[in-house]
């Protein structure tokens, strides 16, 4: 027995010489393998001088539908600034905001990218970012914005290379010679002429301050856009100074009671809050060429002059009577393509762009996707809905009038903008259903599902809510808002074209004529009377806010979804403007003027109620007295019928809150 043991030992270490070998061997090909593909997948290293070559000026020619020019818009770079020319506040205030660890790592900080992952997942979504500086750098001069993978690896390879090449004193007046800092301007000297109007050399704490706020968003923090955003974001710079140790809270105090004030921008033309829109837009389709681009927009020069006119004429006669400071406008066709945009009374006075940027309670004018959900629930029109007294999770919703009729029907609910009913179903159909339906249609802003989400109290933008509206005008197609067309080169070279979404329904086509029809009776029998076109078929709806601080409306025909806002800047209420006034007669305005000459086409859902009335009330008078009578009749005996019918217990087929 133990000589057959001793036999068995040569085997055995035979086996594991050949499992070692076997191992060794599969480990080197998966090595090498794993490395061709790393070197396939990485960037060719760019040359070391083209680094400190400065960038050329391209400029960015901006047409409309039409192919005629609406204007030209150039980067603005300035020159290149050496590092110890800069304040020390200012490059402070970059180190401390955007790598705090730049001296201390080299090209990547795995440190602060474990923070970041932390972070991310602790919220659920992104809060923050691990890019480096020279991470940033490496993006910014050799690589697309695109987020993938691939892009992440070749921006840590070139990091490394870059901090393998250069000093970091040369890293960091790179970065901020070219950093990306909005409104077209690249580097800290060019945008703080523009933003200031002085050199870089002289920029105070608090505009230092602004500056390093704006490379995590540039178009969102850019002052031009919205100033109060970029102050809010230069408080934190502010305290990330103190936080890092680079100042005290004594040597930020200033800047934080005196925040950075901007030169006058020289600008006019309505048409600029289009440009500023599309523009900002650009680099998701091309990233960042160095070639001059040629811009092809779904502009409508004659629609925006009709838009303008609409909305500076009824802020002119009753704006300042009625406390309202402010209006925009919005204007899209049937495909989502952005005809017209008025981001307000003046872009030479304001360049914050109020229908894209602005974001406000639409009120009522989120009741049509409630309305919707409980449509596509297996409601109608005429499904018998309560108006009285409601309690919900101790929140007793009130309606404007202060009076509840009682028994009625979703449409005459909807039509009247009752408050009750909304919330009521709602609740029946479920605040996450509404949501689910409102981000199919497109809104994208955090939605809570509270009780009175139903009476729109979050926030959205002009443009957002109005593309929600866009599938009711396209028997239920969706479609994608856009302003590009197609970008080339100056030398012709297609660098980007809009290919349309494939034709598909978000909303059923049976669904969205009902939505129509009821969106129709807003406009003939309800609070949006003042928006009735004059000569077509229409359908919209009202909004307002609590304490008349916003005031809608929201309509289409089957060849514009149109929007207007109307309030004030600093939320300030307006002296009892509802949806139902100002922003419906500029909406009719603007309308009647964009349809002039246009035939009249068909709106599924809209009139359809007229092919049941007589002969003598004629074709000719469907916007006519008589036709209101008779709308104002159909909608007493719809009343009647439910209030005739017999009580019963409520079903699972039908709304559980129903009370009779």
């Amino acid at each position: 027995m133990a000589h057959s043991k001793q036999k068995k030992k040569p085997n055995q270490k035979k086996r594991f010489k050949w499992l070692t070998i076997s191992t060794i061997a599969v480990f080197a090909i998966v090595s090498i393998a794993a490395s061709i593909t790393l070197v396939s997948i990485l960037p060719d290293t760019p040359d070391p001088e083209s680094l400190w070559k400065q960038q050329g000026s391209p400029s960015v020619t901006i047409l409309d539908r039409y192919g005629e020019l609406v204007m030209h818009r150039g980067a603005r770079y300035g020159t290149v600034v050496p590092l110890d020319e800069m304040p020390k506040h200012l490059i402070d205030a970059f180190l401390a905001t955007e790598d705090r660890r730049f001296f201390e790592h080299h090209g990547i900080d795995f440190r602060g990218l474990g923070r970041a992952l932390v972070a991310n997942l602790r919220a659920n979504r992104f809060v923050q970012g691990g890019s480096t500086i020279t991470q940033q750098l490496a993006k910014n001069l050799f690589l697309t914005p695109e987020r993938t993978i691939l892009r992440k690896v070749q921006e840590m390879s070139l990091a490394m290379w870059i901090e393998a090449t250069l000093s970091k004193d040369e890293i960091l007046t790179l970065y901020l010679n070219r950093v990306y800092l909005g409104a077209g301007t690249y580097g800290v000297q060019a945008a703080s002429k523009f933003y200031f109007g002085k050199s870089v050399h002289d920029v105070s704490v608090a505009e230092a301050a602004l500056l390093a706020g704006l490379p995590q968003a540039p178009s969102r923090y850019a002052p031009t856009s919205n100033l109060n955003l970029a102050h809010r974001r230069a408080k934190l710079v502010l305290d990330n100074l103190v936080a890092s140790g680079f100042m005290s809270h004594g040597e930020v105090y200033a800047a934080r009671v005196h925040p950075a004030k901007l030169a006058r921008v020289e600008a006019s033309g309505a048409a600029n809050y289009f440009v500023d829109w599309v523009t900002e837009r650009l680099a998701e389709h091309v990233g960042r060429p160095d070639k001059n681009l040629v811009v092809k927009t779904t502009y409508d020069p004659k629609l925006q002059v009709k838009a303008e006119i609409a909305l500076s004429t009824l802020l002119a006669s009753q704006g300042e009577e009625r406390s309202v400071g402010q209006g925009a406008l919005v204007s899209f066709d049937a495909t989502g393509a952005v005809r017209t945009m008025v981001g307000g009374k003046s872009y030479k006075e304001s360049q914050f762009n109020r229908a894209s940027q602005a974001k406000r309670q639409p009120g009522s004018a989120f009741k049509p996707i409630v309305y919707l959900t409980a449509l596509e629930s297996g409601m109608s029109p005429w499904t018998p809905v309560y108006d009285g007294p409601l309690v919900v999770d101790k929140w007793k919703p009130r309606n404007y009038s202060g009076r509840y009729i009682g028994n009625t029907t979703m449409s005459n609910a909807l039509a009247r903008s009752i408050n009750t009913v909304a919330v009521r179903v709602s609740e029946d159909v479920g605040r996450y259903r509404v949501i689910d339906t409102a981000r199919r249609l497109g809104i994208e802003s955090d939605l809570a599902p509270n009780p009175s989400i139903a009476l729109g109290t979050f926030e959205v933008s002009l443009l957002e809510i109005t593309s929600a509206y866009i599938p009711f005008a396209n028997a239920g197609q969706g479609a994608q808002v856009h302003g590009i067309l197609e970008v080339k080169t100056s030398e012709g070279d297609v660098l980007y074209q809009h290919i349309p979404l494939p034709e598909e329904n978000v909303v059923a086509e049976r669904i969205a004529t009902n939505m129509t029809r009821m969106l129709n009776q807003v406009m003939i029998s309800g609070t949006g009377r003042a928006a009735r076109l004059n000569d077509r078929p229409a359908a919209g709806k009202t909004g307002t806010s609590q304490d008349f601080r916003d005031a809608w409306f929201i309509g289409y025909t089957p060849d514009l979804i149109t929007g207007v806002w109307v309030g004030n800047d600093d939320g300030t209420p307006m002296k009892r403007v509802s949806g139902g006034g100002i922003p419906a007669r500029i909406w009719k305005d603007y309308m009647d003027r964009a349809h002039s000459g246009l035939p009249v086409a068909e709106l599924p859902g809209a009139y359809t109620e007229l092919a049941d009335v007589s002969d003598s009330y004629g074709r000719a008078n469907r916007n006519g007295a008589p036709v209101q009578d008779y709308l104002n009749n159909l909608s007493n005996k719809l009343d009647r019928i439910s209030r005739s019918t017999p009580r019963r217990e409520p079903d699972r087929s039908g709304p559980s809150w129903w009370p009779f």
